[in-house]
């Protein structure tokens, strides 16, 4: 247990470069605390003591203002930035090295029984205000970016903005894993559709003088 401590502490200095020093992450990081309370929660989960597991959990979200359920699965070195408003349902699985940034919501999409809540497989990054709703995954290496809503599986290595999520291909440009300057397809196209009416105005523009051309007087 101390092990894995020591590995989520690590995971702290690892995404913030704000951090200074082990005293301060220790005792000042709420995602940290969160995800410690949640260990204990998701033991009394798993052994059925249900009750006092979501005392544990509610305890944690009133002092955090993250509310992780104790059924949900966490993998090791989860990084919860700020985390205010995060909220993990209880059939979520999260694997490993996943970083998540405040106002991200994993929940369900629906009242059905058995697993209702996403998979988040390793190294995924999730931005600030996104909602991943329903039963299915986010493969490895993807980045969901800020605000979106993902209704739909996300395969490997991919970045998915907008709402609804839709995937954006990167033409081979590495995004850094902790930025929030996701493509955005809106604005991709708002860029295409002014780039069409300039070279109308120009064609306009010559036609208006061919004509005009055409009806002066010959000599």
């Amino acid at each position: 247990m101390l092990k894995r401590m020591r590995s989520d502490i690590q995971a702290v200095f690892d995404n913030d470069p704000a951090a200074r020093g082990w005293f301060e992450v220790i005792f000042t990081y709420s995602g940290l605390h969160a995800i410690w309370n949640h260990r204990m929660a998701h033991f009394f989960y798993r052994h059925h003591w249900f009750t006092i597991a979501r005392i544990i959990s509610q305890a944690s979200r009133f002092f955090t203002g993250i509310e992780i359920h104790p059924g949900a699965r966490i993998g090791n070195r989860l990084f919860i930035d700020h985390g205010m408003g995060v909220v993990i349902g209880e059939t979520c699985e999260i694997g490993d090295d996943v970083v998540i940034y405040q106002g991200v919501t994993l929940g369900g999409s629906g009242k059905e029984k058995g697993k209702r809540h996403p998979t988040i497989g390793n190294n995924v990054v999730i931005g600030s205000g996104a909602k991943i709703l329903g039963s299915f995954k986010i493969e490895d290496q993807c980045n969901i970016g800020a605000n979106s809503v993902v209704l739909k599986e996300v395969p490997f290595g991919s970045t998915v903005v907008g709402i609804p999520g839709r995937v954006v291909r990167q033409g081979g440009k590495r995004l850094d894993r902790l930025s929030h300057q996701m493509p955005d397809p809106v604005v991709d196209a708002m860029g295409l559709l002014q780039r069409e009416i300039e070279q109308l105005r120009v064609e306009m523009k010559s036609l208006k003088e061919q004509l005009e051309a055409e009806k002066l007087p010959k000599e």
